[in-house]
């Protein structure tokens, strides 16, 4: 089977896709930070080992989960204490290579979850009408959170088609639920810093990743 991160796609309009190794039905989720060894890995394997854990497809009902850098270290790998927080929860950390955020990675995804708010600014400077899919993780969170599930289509419907209704609900909640300070939508950077600085930057962000996945797929994390 094809490895869920491969392939690339092309728009083919608002929302049908062709990909090449990938089903045509399919929602991608694109994890930005900034040098792509710390935080954005992290999340991408945390989100890949949520969905898997609760829907044990390894395609997860077309949901794709990547990452990219504002300033990626191209092919670098990830850092150690990044591996070791994903070994914490029982993540796979193989096979990761950094990679710089580029157009075409933008132009594919359909949900964008950023580090920090000045990510989310890069990303959306780019164009490709990135705004309303695009926010920091924590955002999402908020936002996510006040969305009540019942108004989302029925999982019948597929994973895909919910997704995007979740990114829609979302954007038009922004401008209307706002953060109580402008840091309590960021993960800071813990480059450089000892491994229980890492820890609690995985705690942060696999918090943060609990109701987003729930909302995702209509599964509880298992207890």
């Amino acid at each position: 089977m094809t490895a869920p991160d491969a392939g690339r796609g092309i728009w083919d309009g608002e929302e049908t896709r062709t990909f090449t190794g990938l089903p045509l039905d399919s929602f991608r989720i694109l994890h930005v930070s900034t040098g792509n060894v710390c935080r954005s890995p992290i999340t991408e394997r945390l989100t890949r080992h949520a969905l898997a854990d609760r829907l044990g497809d390894p395609l997860w009902g077309g949901l794709v989960v990547e990452s990219a850098g504002t300033w990626g270290h191209e092919g670098a790998p990830m850092e150690a204490n990044a591996e070791a927080v994903l070994a914490d929860f029982g993540a796979d950390a193989s096979g990761f290579t950094g990679r710089e955020l580029l157009d075409e990675h933008v132009i594919m995804a359909d949900l964008v979850l950023t580090a920090t708010r000045d990510h989310r600014q890069q990303v959306i400077s780019m164009g490709h009408s990135a705004g309303l899919r695009t926010f920091t993780l924590k955002e999402f969170t908020r936002l996510v959170k006040a969305i009540d599930p019942a108004t989302l289509p029925p999982l019948e419907d597929g994973l895909v088609i919910r997704a995007r209704a979740l990114v829609r609900a979302a954007a038009a909640l922004r401008g209307w639920l706002l953060a109580p300070t402008a840091e309590a939508d960021e993960v800071f950077d813990p480059y450089g810093a000892p491994l229980t600085f890492f820890r609690s930057i995985g705690d942060e962000i696999n918090e943060a990743l609990d109701p987003v996945v729930t909302a995702l797929t209509g599964v509880p994390a298992k207890t």
